[in-house]
C-alpha cells in the first residue's frame, strides 16, 4: 500500500477504551445464576453419559433455551460490536470431571460459532498448559510454556478461554484494545502508523498449511467496508526473518513495530485481570490483543495451571478483507479461521498433548 494513501479516521465507540478506567467497570462480567448452571449441567448429563464425541458436538445437542439466547445476544453486542471482550462467572468446574467441563464449554460455544483448529493437529479444544518446552525454539507456540505471552491475536474471530486451575502465581490475563492504539499512532505518528497498513511476514511456526509459504503476509491494521482489524504477533514477526525469502524489515518498520509494542505495554492502555476456577473469557481478536504475564505453577501436576480455549469464526463476525484468507483458509463469516496442513483430523482431547 502506497504511503500516500489517506489513514482511516480516528475511531470512536466502545473499541476504543483505556485500561485504567475499563478496570474501574464491571459490565463485561457476566455472573451465572445458578439456573444457568443448571440449563448447562442439563444439557451436558447426557452428552456425558454416552461419551459423545465433543468436536462433534452441535448447537441442538446442546440446547440451552434461556442462556443460550442471552450469551449469543451479549456476544454480538459487546465482544463483537462493543468494547470487545466478556467476562462469564461460576461454572462449577471444581466438581465437574475434565470430560465434563470440556463437554459444557465446547456446548457453549456452539452457540457462538463453529470451532476452529488451533494447531496443525486439528485440535478444536485447546489446553493451555505449561508442556516444559523451549521457549527459543521457533516451531513452539508460546502458549505451552510459562513465559508471558507478550499482546497477540490469534486467528479466529473470538478466542475463549475456560480456566480450571490458577497457577501458584502469576498468569494474569491482560488485554488492550488495537483499536485504541491505532488512534494513538494516529495521533502521534501517523507516519509509522501508515506502515503498519503493508503486508508483514509472520511466521507460521512450522505449521504450515498445502500449498501456502512457511509465512504469511498481512497487514497488521486493515481497514475494510468501515471496519478497522487488526492482526499481530511480533514474535512471529521477527521470527519470519529466517526465511531467506521472507520481505526484509526496514528499520522504519521496525519502529513502527516498536511503537506499537510501547503502547501495548502502557499502563495507561491495558487491562489485567486475574481468572478463577470456573471463568470463561470471550475476547475479539480483530479489536483486541491479548496477552498473559509469565507465571510460576505448582510442583503437583494435579494442581497445575490449566486453561482450556475455543477458537471460534462467529456467526454474526465482521467482513474481513480478503488478505486474511492467507491466514484464516477463508473470509467467509462463519466459516473461517484456524490452521489445517496436510493430515489434520480435528479432535477434542480432554488431555494437553
Amino acid at each position: 500500500m502506497p504511503l500516500s494513501f489517506e489513514l482511516p479516521p480516528e475511531q470512536t465507540g466502545p473499541a476504543a477504551w483505556y485500561g485504567p478506567e475499563m478496570a474501574r467497570r464491571d459490565d463485561w462480567l457476566m455472573p451465572l445464576s445458578p439456573a444457568d448452571v443448571a440449563e448447562v449441567e442439563a444439557a451436558v448429563e447426557p452428552l456425558v453419559a454416552r461419551e459423545a464425541d465433543i468436536a462433534s458436538i452441535s448447537k441442538a445437542e446442546f440446547p440451552l433455551p434461556t442462556l443460550g439466547p442471552k450469551l449469543s445476544r451479549r456476544i454480538r453486542d459487546e465482544v463483537l460490536n462493543g468494547r470487545g471482550f466478556l467476562l462469564m462467572r461460576g461454572l462449577p468446574v471444581q466438581r465437574w470431571t475434565m470430560r465434563q467441563s470440556a463437554t459444557a464449554f465446547y456446548g457453549l460455544g456452539t452457540h457462538l460459532g463453529s470451532a476452529r483448529s488451533q494447531n496443525g493437529k486439528g485440535h478444536v479444544l485447546g489446553h493451555v498448559r505449561d508442556l516444559g518446552l523451549d521457549v527459543k525454539d521457533p516451531n513452539v507456540r508460546i502458549y505451552q510454556t510459562h513465559e508471558r505471552q507478550t499482546y497477540h491475536t490469534d486467528s479466529c474471530d473470538i478466542v475463549s478461554l475456560l480456566c480450571l486451575k490458577t497457577a501458584k502465581s502469576g498468569g494474569l490475563s491482560a488485554l488492550v484494545s488495537s483499536t485504541t492504539i491505532f488512534n494513538e499512532m494516529r495521533r502521534r505518528r501517523p507516519d509509522l502508523l501508515k506502515l503498519l497498513f503493508q503486508p508483514l511476514a509472520t511466521d507460521r511456526r512450522g505449521e504450515v498449511p498445502e500449498g501456502q509459504k512457511p509465512y504469511f503476509e498481512i497487514p497488521v491494521f486493515n481497514w475494510h467496508d468501515g471496519f478497522l482489524s487488526a492482526i499481530y504477533q511480533r514474535q512471529y514477526i521477527d521470527s519470519a526473518q529466517r526465511f531467506p525469502d521472507a520481505p526484509r524489515l526496514t528499520p522504519q518498520q521496525v519502529e513502527a513495530l516498536d511503537m506499537f509494542d510501547a503502547l501495548t505495554n502502557d499502563p495507561k492502555l491495558h487491562l489485567f485481570m486475574e481468572f478463577r476456577p470456573g471463568d470463561v473469557q470471550f475476547v475479539h481478536n480483530h479489536t483486541l490483543l491479548h496477552d498473559r504475564t509469565a507465571f510460576e505453577d505448582w510442583p503437583e501436576p494435579e494442581r497445575r495451571r490449566h486453561l482450556l480455549r475455543l477458537w471460534l469464526a462467529a456467526t454474526d463476525a465482521r467482513p474481513l478483507p480478503a488478505v486474511f484468507a492467507q491466514r484464516y483458509g477463508s473470509v467467509t463469516v462463519g466459516d473461517r479461521g484456524g490452521i489445517i496442513v496436510r493430515g489434520t483430523r480435528l479432535q477434542a482431547p480432554l488431555d494437553a498433548v
